[in-house]
């Protein structure tokens, strides 16, 4: 069910602008806008961000990037995060993995891949140790972009996953096993990105000893800030007993209404604390985010000129500029509950 990698981001149309000459110059044609015309001015911004973004591409990460995106409280956004930027990043050349770990499998809907009872899913992989290779599925809509499910099956995966040997850590096995057998291939990933449950599980706690990063997003809200503390101390537990290379990497803020001086207090309290992870761009609620999924489809393929959808690719292009710089980590050694226990 795999292809091999090609990297993608043909144009949408032929007036797309190849060169940066070529936006300079489409940029400098816009009219201008005053303070006595607000709407010009909110559409003048957004034509522009939608030349400067056009036939974007992102610089590939030395070595596969997995991000864990996260966050214990529901309703934040975090698999409409996850599936969007799996397909901007898709949409701008880089080759994409998502695994829905959520038995909802809401983002396996989004995405427009095949979930239904008996398909070969991640619950088979956790439960059954099947390889990721046979339940790996592409994406329709979005070329570079694949998906392993997640079915219904996975909701009691919890309890069968209590009495397995090395619990915590058969998804990040999984993983590694498929990425290296792509990479000797020569059809490496450049992104795998783990849909987690809004809930600390075994399945919660596999996506994080899979990751090596955590993406988290926060909703400008005020309970959004007690939910982030307390991710924060699930995420050291992690570090200090599971997996020592995990660290937080990535906050994005999402569902922003720049009207409301909640969302604004909110996102400044953030930046305040979090500076050097925190985005600069994000994401704005969006009554085409929200529709896209009923659609099976992301909201970078129903609207991609959507405020949305350019948020989106912003955020991807942050995260793979700052990932540019970052040296390859040295794999360090995991732990399973078993062990810590015997060494205690």
């Amino acid at each position: 069910m795999i292809v091999a990698p090609q990297h993608y981001a043909a144009p949408r149309n032929e007036s797309v602008p190849h060169t940066d000459d070529d936006r300079q110059h489409l940029v400098e044609s816009l009219p201008e806008a005053s303070p006595d015309t607000p709407l010009l001015a909110e559409l003048r911004q957004d034509t522009q961000r939608r030349i400067e973004l056009s036939g974007l591409r992102l610089p590939r990460p030395a070595a596969t990037r997995v991000m864990t995106v996260a966050n214990q409280k529901g309703g934040v956004g975090k698999t409409t995060t996850t599936v969007n930027l799996a397909a901007a990043l898709a949409e701008a050349g880089m080759r994409v993995l998502v695994v829905d770990s959520d038995p909802q499998g809401n983002a396996s809907t989004a995405l427009g891949v095949e979930h239904r009872a008996g398909v070969p899913s991640i619950y088979e992989i956790l439960v059954d140790g099947m390889p990721m290779a046979e339940t790996v599925q592409e994406c329709p809509d979005v070329p570079g972009l694949s998906c392993v499910p997640a079915t219904l099956e996975l909701s009691g995966a919890e309890i069968e996953l209590v009495s397995m040997v090395a619990r915590e850590s058969r998804l990040r096995k999984s993983i590694d096993r498929f990425l290296t057998e792509q990479e000797t291939a020569g059809n490496r990933f450049d992104y795998v990105l783990v849909d987690c449950p809004p809930s600390l599980g075994l399945l919660t706690v596999n996506a994080f000893v899979a990751g090596r990063e955590v993406l988290i997003p926060i909703q400008c809200e005020y309970y959004a800030l007690e939910g982030l503390s307390q991710l924060l101390k699930t995420v050291q537990l992690i570090q200090s007993h599971l997996n020592p290379g995990l660290h937080v990497s990535t906050i994005l803020l999402t569902m922003y209404d720049s009207r409301t001086n909640l969302a604004r207090q909110v996102a400044d309290d953030v930046r305040e604390h979090f500076a050097d992870i925190t985005l600069r761009t994000t994401v704005p609620r969006s009554v085409r985010i929200s529709e896209a999924p009923s659609y099976a489809q992301t909201v970078m393929t129903y609207d991609p000129s959507s405020s949305g959808a350019l948020a989106y690719l912003e955020a991807a292009k942050e995260i793979a500029e700052r990932g540019a710089h970052f040296p390859v980590p040295a794999e360090p050694e995991l732990h399973t509950d078993d062990e810590q226990q015997e060494k205690q």
